[in-house]
């Protein structure tokens, strides 16, 4: 793996990079959100940790922006001290795929990371996505549930794009939205519209309910145990 981390605390950045290294991944550092930012547009990573204290820029923001930059499919993993739910709500409403409290332990952090790379990898290559019995082909751009085929809109095939390439975690409202209008977001009841009328499509003729709202952070498209 490549990986980057965004940490101001250069022991916990160089325990890091050395345990990661010792495993033949490669590491770069960045000691502030700003180069992190930098690093991490420029640079083709399979997952970036992040702190949230940084200095220049925090790694909630820093998170955001690279979501509004289009890194949607980029695996983010929070590293803090922060253990609050309040930071956790704002870490994975911004975007983050992880969470991870210090003090850690590193065989987690990079199990976590494997994992995270494993299913990036995984959505990138292929060219039908799956969630339970329901299957995108993303090439003819059929959609079908239990072998029905259905009848979702050219907005709501973007959703739920999205959503099945990141049943992971939950995606935030604020990611959607920018995924689907960029800066220019419609009026504020659109996205809940979509929703509405995805979730009759794909949920309403089966069993079980796939699409979940998740209160406060946005939603997930994945089988109920795993929610």
């Amino acid at each position: 793996m490549r990986l980057l981390i965004v940490e101001d605390d250069f022991e916990i950045a160089r325990n890091v990079s050395e345990y990661f290294e010792a495993g033949n991944d490669r590491i770069d550092w960045a000691p502030d959100g700003l180069i992190g930012l930098d690093s991490a547009t420029r640079e083709a990573y399979d997952v970036v940790i992040l702190d949230i204290a940084l200095p220049g820029l925090s790694g909630t923001e820093l998170c955001a922006r690279l979501r509004a930059l289009g890194f949607n499919n980029l695996p983010i993993i929070m590293l803090t001290a922060k253990s609050e739910l309040p930071d956790k709500v704002s870490a994975f409403a911004a975007g983050a795929d992880d969470y991870v409290v210090k003090p850690f332990a590193l065989q987690e952090l990079k199990l976590r990371a494997l994992a995270l790379a494993r299913r990036a990898s995984d959505y990138s290559d292929a060219g039908t996505l799956a969630v339970c019995d329901l299957h995108y082909d993303l090439q003819k751009e059929l959609i079908t549930r239990a072998g029905k085929t259905l009848a979702v809109t050219p907005t709501g095939r973007k959703l739920l794009e999205l959503l099945m390439r990141n049943s992971h975690r939950v995606v935030s409202k604020r990611e959607i939205e920018r995924f689907l209008w960029g800066a220019t977001t419609p009026q504020s009841d659109a996205l809940r519209i979509h929703i509405h009328a995805l979730r009759e499509a794909i949920d309403k003729p089966f069993d079980p309910p796939l699409l979940s709202t998740v209160r406060g952070i946005g939603y997930r498209l994945a089988p109920p145990d795993e929610t």
